[in-house]
């Protein structure tokens, strides 16, 4: 007998076999039902991390599982390769980022390959690569073309002494991560995608991913931020420009007592230049631009503004209300105007509370008056409207659209829907993206890079500065170029795309990754697509999965798809923790994977993953819980291994099964039951291995009988081996050759169970006596509800309880319950 699993040798010998047989290369096949499965690519950082570990073996057990079950199974694995840390490392370890990407690719891809996970090699995409981007690009013009991408004017993190323009990830404290120098926004001409275009459809059309988790349409919705009211129109006094608000509260528009607009609206400066606020103000949005968004928007941040010595004409009752410019008013959001209302908003209550501005009610309660000077808060609630003109008496709600309406007829607002969601901010001005393809002409403007000139190579010998400004703006050969119009000089697009872009269409790629004549065949992506089950970090819950479901409505609208979804069902996997907290190398607890699978092998490493926690839970790594899914292991190998050296001595038992036998039949065909629907229904993975765990108890317990039934224990060890095959991959490939079969074990059709073998010949019922349980009787399993009436009358507990007393009733409750109620 084989006494250890010796992982590493069989380990290494099966992933050989595995990629020298193809076992997992797959093509269309219209006669069989497809199933898509995909795991979010990642970042080449490296190295892989536990959370990849659960996040792929999850994936696939799904894989495994699926293509056992009969279906035609895409399971690829690529790249998101371009990105900052790429030009970080390039910067500090003077490696270019392509080298330091396609090093990290190489690594991550053996430790794949070393986990056993079943992907299909082929269909590999890396971003980076120009056979990507190229489509990349292309998708871009399409989006061009049809008005959905465009330039215009966007703010950005800017380090005055590197003179140059940082990532939010590189901004710590208001500070550049570089210099430490304080950093400001500055506006630039930007590249945006109109996705808010779309903001309705990515709405509504939530209702048509019912496979998605709840908290994940949650997310989306309230960062879609759909919202009725109405615009208005406020005249400036002096010049009668028009400043725009949106309020979801027009029934509180007679309360506004000042506007606040924010300190990158382009209004500011109209209104202060020439004034004695001038410096002030300007003073006063230099600090601000210092802020992060996240800062200045946060509820513990201390709320500030500055008079701009100009005035507003309010439509509804022609008053003048004072211009502020405070710190919590984002120009990105609404029109970058809000008005104050500090009876009813609780931040402007502070906000007037704080500089001394008038608060006026226009709304109270249906039962009493409310007085400004016995006001600590502001009242938020609805209630009758006064101080409001000819609306006076009308109940808020009833105001807020006779208002809106009233606006419209005096040509000073309209109603509007609003939505939060903001234009997709696409340009970066780093190196490490894929080019924008576009060129400047004097003569001719902005002009789309043709189709056939793409792609727009990505130069790879270039030179950083230690300031880290993209090195695109310095290669001549790159930005030189000739307009594809009228033939003349022109400049090309130095901003490079976000890397969010080529991961929200890599899912069609794999559909078709070695096409060089189109970025996918429709007939490919109308087999496979949707995909069927996706799964990653819930982390991903909004831009990833938003900008994805965005290409692809824009994509059907261009004709390119026949679908408007592309993830059916999403999973969102835990977190790996330890000691109660998320893996964190300044932690000091990061356990690699590497060590892992070179200590107990991966199928250990997949096991321990799966068996800690359900898959949407965070799970707490545990040694001791990684050395038990070891001996476990090494436990089914004894057994199997026991069965193969003893299997001809064994002694075959009567045709009639036994009472163990029936036993074991019923324990292994609840098994296939049960793991079955673990994995179909719930992807419930630790109570599937759980049951494995039993079936594996039940079976030692029987093979240590005298007489067994070879052609039971036969069918238990062949169904132990294929149930554990997407748990445990190299283990149950060995086995299975190991008892005498040539043909992988993937290649299996999924045990199906018996529902004869469920039945018992005897089952256990509750006996109550007044509801309270006195006494558990086996009693044969189709036993009438007379004959069970009758059994549980004349137990011993029950005669000796009932006697003297009146038996009122008997609840019969077949299979389950007997209750006798006395009085």
């Amino acid at each position: 007998m084989q006494e250890k699993y010796d992982f590493k040798e069989l380990e290494k010998k099966w992933q050989d076999r595995w990629e020298k047989d193809n076992l997992y290369r797959v093509v269309e096949d219209p006669e069989k039902k497809k199933y898509y499965c995909l795991e979010m690519f990642p970042y080449p950082s490296g190295n892989l991390h536990m959370g990849h570990v659960r996040n792929y073996s999850i994936g696939d057990v799904i894989a495994r599982f699926k293509s056992m079950k009969g279906y035609n199974v895409l399971h690829p694995m690529g790249w998101d390769s371009f990105g900052l840390p790429a030009e970080n490392a390039a910067i500090k370890n003077d490696i270019p980022p392509a080298k330091w990407t396609m090093d990290n690719i190489n690594n991550m891809k053996n430790q794949l390959k070393s986990m056993g996970i079943s992907y299909d090699w082929d269909r590999e995409v890396a971003t980076c690569k120009p056979d990507y981007y190229k489509w990349t690009q292309w998708i871009f013009l399409q989006l061009y073309k049809h008005g959905l991408a465009y330039k215009k004017k966007g703010y950005v993190n800017w380090c005055p002494s590197c003179a140059t323009v940082l990532a939010n990830e590189q901004v710590t404290d208001g500070a550049c991560e570089r210099c430490e120098s304080l950093v400001e926004k500055k506006a630039l001409d930007q590249w945006y995608f109109r996705i808010t275009d779309y903001a309705q459809e990515l709405l509504d059309s939530l209702v048509d991913i019912p496979g998605w988790p709840d908290k994940v349409k949650t997310m989306q919705k309230n960062w879609i931020g759909r919202s009725e009211g109405a615009e208005v129109q406020f005249d400036v006094e002096k010049t009668g420009e028009k400043i725009p608000v949106y309020t979801t509260r027009p029934d509180t528009l007679f309360g506004v007592s000042y506007m606040v607009l924010a300190p990158e609206h382009p209004m500011v400066e109209k209104l202060i230049a020439g004034t004695s606020f001038e410096k002030s103000v300007r003073d006063f949005v230099k600090k601000v631009q210092q802020m992060t968004e996240i800062a200045r928007t946060s509820a513990e941040t201390e709320k500030e503004g500055i008079f701009t010595g100009a005035y507003v004409i309010n439509p509804i009752n022609k008053e003048k209300v004072p211009v502020w410019v405070a710190n919590y008013v984002l120009y990105e959001y609404g029109t970058g105007a809000v008005m104050g209302v500090p009876a009813h908003d609780e931040r402007d209550f502070m906000f007037a509370k704080k500089y001394n501005l008038p608060i006026r009610i226009v709304i109270k309660p249906a039962d009493k008056e409310v007085n400004v000077e016995d006001m600590t808060t502001a009242y938020d609630a609805e209630g009758i409207m006064v101080n409001s003109g000819s609306f006076n008496g009308l109940s808020n709600k009833e105001g807020m659209p006779k208002i809106a309406k009233y606006l419209e007829e005096i040509g000073a607002g309209k109603v509007m829907v609003n939505y939060r969601l903001r234009d997709w901010l696409i340009s970066r001005q780093r190196y490490w993206g894929a080019p924008i393809p576009i060129v400047y002409c004097d003569k001719c403007g902005a002009v789309a890079v043709p189709e056939e000139e793409l792609p727009v190579m990505l130069p790879l010998d270039v030179e950083f500065r230690p300031t880290g400004e993209s090195p695109l703006n310095y290669i001549p050969e790159f930005s030189n170029t000739k307009c594809p119009q009228c033939g003349g000089p022109a400049r090309r697009e130095t901003d490079t795309m976000d890397t969010f872009v080529c991961s929200s269409w890599y899912f069609l790629r794999y559909t078709d990754p070695q096409n060089s004549e189109e970025a996918f065949n429709k007939d490919n992506v109308k087999y496979w697509m949707n995909v069927d089950q996706y799964i990653g970090g819930v982390e991903h819950a909004i831009l990833h999965l938003m900008y994805a479901r965005f290409f692809v409505k824009a994509l059907a609208d261009f004709g390119l798809v026949d679908i408007r979804e592309p993830f059916k069902k999403l999973l969102t996997q835990g977190m790996v923790l330890k000691d109660g907290t998320k893996m964190s190398k300044s932690k000091g607890n990061v356990v690699s994977p590497e060590e892992i699978i070179e200590k107990y092998g991966a199928d250990t490493a997949r096991l321990f993953i799966l068996f800690a926690a359900p898959p949407e839970r965070d799970l707490e790594w545990n040694d001791q819980g990684v050395e038990g899914s070891y001996r476990f292991i090494n436990r089914v190998w004894r057994l199997v291994y026991n069965y193969i050296e003893n299997k001809e001595s064994q002694e075959l038992s009567n045709n009639e099964f036994t009472v163990d036998e029936k036993d074991l039949r019923r324990l292994l065909h609840s098994t296939i039951k049960k793991v079955t629907e673990d994995i179909e229904l719930r992807f419930n993975f630790n109570t599937a291995i759980s049951s494995i765990m039993e079936l594996v108890n039940g079976l030692s317990h029987y093979i240590g009988k005298e007489k067994q039934n070879k052609v039971l224990i036969k069918e238990a060890i062949d169904s132990l081996i294929v149930l554990l095959a997407p748990f445990t991959p190299h283990l149950s490939e060995e086995l299975w050759d190991a008892v005498g079969y040539k043909e992988s074990v993937y290649l299996q059709s999924w045990p199906k169970y018996d529902e004869q073998a469920l039945k018992t010949e005897e089952i256990e019922i509750v006996l109550q006596i007044n509801g309270k349980v006195r006494e558990r009787l086996t009693v044969p399993a189709k036993i009438s509800r007379e004959e069970l009436e009758k059994v549980a009358l004349e137990t011993e507990k029950a005669c000796a309880i009932v006697e003297g007393k009146t038996i009122i009733k008997v609840i019969t409750v077949p299979g389950k319950l007997v209750n006798i109620v006395l009085r």
